[in-house]
């Protein structure tokens, strides 16, 4: 199911888009200022955002780059500013599309059909290697395969690694964290763009929490967690995903 963000002020088009879309199939999720959709996609990242530019607290155009530091969801813009600057401003941060108030829902939805096919339905997104585990994004899973032959005595006699195909378990603001990571590979992602993507706005200054995620992601991922393979720290600036310089032996 396609789960989708809609961010607007107006009382009456939330309850209206959030009607029309549950009922075509849509998983919907609704904010009415720019604070509450970046909290809101944290906790239910969005497969596509429908947002309006006149928000009461930020500007759409601060929520279109917030977003983009971490996903890369469709976002529709729909607004009442028709002006042309408006229009590229929002294209320019990283809209995919912008539909002028007053609008038809036909054409909204087909926008969106249309944005989706663009950016790849969700069994398109990466399955990413971490040694044994494999990550899959678009199942929202964590999967661990036998890092030496099923029934080796190795394994065996070491209590090894999980049985392959075990699960890794991770909370919904672990598999958040580790989302924005990995896409953005080898990027350093500083503590702040973290703690703000996340988190939302009002935590920008929370780094016990991003060192405490840091810490059980490693705990879970990692092969030698006081040793990261993947999940690099760079002290005094912020964290990054270092994918393995070749692919991992199967």
């Amino acid at each position: 199911m396609t789960r989708v963000l809609v961010v607007d002020d107006e009382p009456q088009i939330l309850r209206a888009l959030r009607i029309n879309l549950r009922v075509r199939g849509y998983e919907v999720h609704v904010a009415a200022t720019g604070a509450e959709a970046l909290e809101v996609a944290g906790r239910y990242p969005p497969d596509l955002v429908i947002l309006d530019l006149g928000l009461p607290d930020l500007e759409g155009v601060e929520v279109i780059q917030g977003l983009r530091g971490w996903t890369r969801a469709p976002i529709i813009v729909l607004s009442g500013r028709a002006d042309s600057v408006d229009k590229v401003e929002a294209l320019d941060a990283g809209a995919d599309d912008y539909i002028t108030k007053p609008f038809g829902v036909e054409e909204l939805l087909a926008r969106m059909r249309a944005a989706v096919r663009r950016t790849g339905a969700a069994e398109d997104l990466p399955r990413i290697r971490l040694g044994d585990l494999v990550v899959d994004l678009a199942a929202k899973r964590v999967t661990r395969q036998a890092a030496v032959p099923a029934g080796s005595a190795g394994a065996a006699d070491a209590g090894g690694p999980a049985a392959q195909g075990d699960d890794i378990r991770l909370t919904p603001t672990e598999w958040h964290l580790l989302e924005v990571l990995l896409r953005n590979p080898g990027k350093l992602l500083s503590r702040n763009q973290l703690l703000t993507e996340v988190w939302g706005p009002g935590y920008a200054d929370a780094t016990g929490n991003l060192r405490l995620y840091m810490a059980q992601l490693r705990r879970k991922l990692e092969p030698d967690p006081h040793r990261p393979r993947w999940l690099i720290t760079e002290p005094g600036m912020g964290y990054r995903y270092q994918p393995s310089p070749e692919p991992d032996a199967g």
